[in-house]
């Protein structure tokens, strides 16, 4: 049977990424779709290029850059991964934050200074719990789906550290390198991984002759205000072409709570599209929090 990206997770794959913080789906991309997308890095990272706004070394890191060509705009809910996007964060959602990655072999790169971080920003001290000892809330999750070729280490993939979500502080090793428990995401063209963005993680340098390419789509909820620039033509073919669950995801509505921003009465409107079409399909499960 076809994927449609509305098939509920297990409860074991839940249970997989709260005590994670990350998991690996295989295969996310056919190699149709992923040789597009590639395609369309390649176009956008040649017109950056053109302009000028590449760093010295020839990487990019584009923020922002869902609506820079069509390929990208069904990277909102691919069938493989938007199971995961809902189901582990509800349907009450938004991308905020999402960027295009691509870094050239540099093999006389030197270990980057210490990178290990958590993302959010803000997020990481102004909710801090009393004491701080009880890990903060999740707030956000990434999706990062793999073009290049990195299942071999050494060609500047991601870093994590599985489990270290749930510990709002990372000790620095004394000697230098990497923390106990790090693990270098190897995946080949086309995998994908989602992770906790409460997750310890870092960047390593690419010393291989691939070049690493890379797109990352972060989603949270539609109450907490968006990391990047990202303006969108409503009148172009791009925004024409998207689903309302992912014109949702881009950010429509006036109003965060009631879709429509008509009044106010104390409840969710029904007809937010992410959660209308879970409803509909009979996907909404109390026993879940964040699927009520």
């Amino acid at each position: 049977m076809q994927e449609t990206g509305f098939e509920a997770i297990t409860e074991e794959q839940r249970n997989q990424f709260l005590n994670d913080g990350v998991l690996v789906v295989r295969n996310a991309l056919d190699e149709e779709r992923r040789a597009r997308l590639e395609a369309a890095v390649d176009r956008v990272y040649a017109q950056e290029r053109e302009a000028g706004r590449l760093k010295p070394d020839g990487t990019l890191h584009l923020l922002g850059f869902l609506p820079r060509d069509e390929e990208f705009g069904e990277l909102l809910t691919v069938p493989a991964t938007f199971p995961y996007v809902w189901g582990l964060a509800g349907w009450n959602i938004y991308t905020h934050h999402n960027h295009l990655d691509v870094t050239p072999p540099n093999p006389f790169e030197n270990e980057p200074a210490w990178g290990w971080h958590q993302d959010g920003y803000r997020q990481n001290s102004d909710p801090e719990t009393l004491g701080g000892e009880h890990a903060r809330p999740m707030f956000s999750l990434k999706v990062a789906y793999v073009l290049s070729d990195l299942s071999r280490t050494g060609r500047g993939a991601t870093k994590v550290i599985p489990g270290s979500h749930l510990n709002n502080t990372l000790e620095r090793p004394a000697g230098g390198g990497d923390p106990r428990g790090t693990m270098e995401i190897t995946a080949d063209p086309g995998d994908c991984f989602i992770f906790d963005r409460r997750l310890w993680h870092s960047r390593s340098p690419n010393r291989s002759a691939v070049t690493r390419k890379i797109l990352f789509i972060g989603y949270t909820y539609r109450w907490i205000r968006p990391l990047d620039d990202m303006p969108i033509d409503k009148d172009s073919e791009w925004w024409r072409n998207r689903t309302p669950v992912q014109r949702q995801l881009l950010g429509e509505a006036p109003h965060t709570a009631n879709h429509w921003g008509v009044g106010w009465d104390g409840y969710i409107d029904e007809k937010i599209p992410l959660r209308h079409e879970l409803s509909t399909r009979g996907l909404l499960d109390r026993s879940v929090p964040w699927l009520r």
